[in-house]
């Protein structure tokens, strides 16, 4: 992983009921992100539910992408 690379994390089968009912969106819904990007962690299969935590400027945002 590169320095400047947003760091991406896995969500687990509780973390990601709780973020679809928040956010109120199917998994359908999220945007899409490839398997073979190589900013994923290992172990993602499709369907899974990426967290991707970027920093910008004194914020830090989170985005969410479903392989």
């Amino acid at each position: 992983m590169h320095i400047l690379q947003p760091k991406h994390f896995r969500l687990n089968e509780k973390e990601t009921d709780d973020i679809l009912k928040k956010l109120n969106v199917s998994r359908a819904q999220l945007p899409k992100i490839f398997s073979t990007d190589s900013a994923l962690p290992e172990g993602c299969a499709e369907g899974d539910i990426i967290k991707i935590e970027r920093k910008e400027g004194e914020e830090i945002n989170f985005y969410y992408r479903v392989v």
